[in-house]
């Protein structure tokens, strides 16, 4: 029978396939490039430049999501409640403290960054505060709480980097193409042809793969994050009614941004109609769904 600890392992199994494969895609872009403009350096920056890209963002992935999302400092006064619910889950998962930040905003939501347990941060939406009770509420922290533990974190920074850098180097691939500069010349045959065939399917159908790999790891990590969060507060219904009350807000955030979209607990730009295959966040009433099994 399926349990949270179950629950927990499929999730980080599939989230580093879908990274490995992430890099391997990094990997054959480069390699079929290289190729084609007959150039070896290619490959090399590839790989280089896309693992520089990740520690640089993930050194500075913090500031920037808080940024972005307009939080500041929660006033340990007037939030009193949150700090001591923030503390006291942080200390049942033996985690330091996140800090605590408020986002203005009427939409309930939320979510977690920082490069690792001693410098994350846990940022909530005045709207999320003032719609859900206590047991909702720890829900919700624990949730995020769980980002910051299962060091998914650093997976979603690097996710979204590799998207970007992919659709970058196949822009240049495609652009190179149609100025005529650089490619290599002395391929004959139907070889040279072919390899320039995949090159350019490779470069018009990689950043469409990649960013399904993307949106793939952020619904993974969605899951993985309500059974640990399940786990902490030992009430899963706790969170499947704070989701309750959270999708019943269709409303999108005033700081809605693609670049910030999954780390928050739900979709920031509210209720779409939008195909699973391209949604940041798997369904929430297939999340309410697991999290009420989980407390049968």
């Amino acid at each position: 029978m399926a349990t949270l600890y179950t629950q927990q392992s499929k999730n980080v199994e599939r989230t580093w396939i879908l990274m490995t494969s992430f890099f391997i895609l990094v990997i054959a872009i480069g390699w079929v490039f290289s190729s084609v403009y007959n150039a070896p350096g290619i490959l090399y920056f590839a790989v280089i430049f896309s693992i520089v890209m990740n520690i640089v963002s993930y050194w500075n992935s913090d500031k920037i999501a808080l940024s972005l999302s307009r939080a500041v400092p929660a006033d340990p006064t007037q939030y009193h409640d949150l700090h001591n619910i923030v503390e006291n889950l942080a200390i049942t998962a033996g985690l330091p403290k996140p800090r605590v930040f408020i986002i203005n905003d009427i939409a309930p939501n939320a979510f977690a960054t920082g490069r690792d347990k001693d410098h994350s941060a846990i940022a909530a939406t005045t709207g999320l505060l003032q719609i859900l009770d206590k047991n909702e509420l720890e829900g919700v922290i624990a949730h995020e709480l769980s980002h910051v533990g299962n060091r998914d974190i650093l997976v979603s920074t690097i996710a979204v980097v590799l998207a970007g850098f992919i659709s970058i180097l196949s822009h240049i691939f495609l652009r190179g193409l149609m100025f005529g500069g650089g490619r290599n010349n002395d391929r004959e045959g139907s070889n040279g042809n072919i390899l320039m065939i995949v090159g350019i399917v490779l470069a018009i159908l990689a950043p469409v793969f990649a960013t399904l790999v993307q949106l793939a790891i952020s619904r993974k990590r969605e899951y993985l994050a309500d059974a640990s969060g399940a786990l902490l507060t030992r009430y899963p219904d706790g969170l499947a009614n704070a989701l309750q009350k959270i999708a019943a807000y269709a409303q999108p955030m005033q700081t809605a941004n693609n670049a910030t979209a999954h780390l928050f607990i739900a979709n920031p730009f509210g209720v779409k109609k939008i195909s699973n295959l391209f949604a940041t966040h798997p369904p929430i009433e297939k999340r309410i769904e697991i999290l009420r099994n989980m407390g049968k």
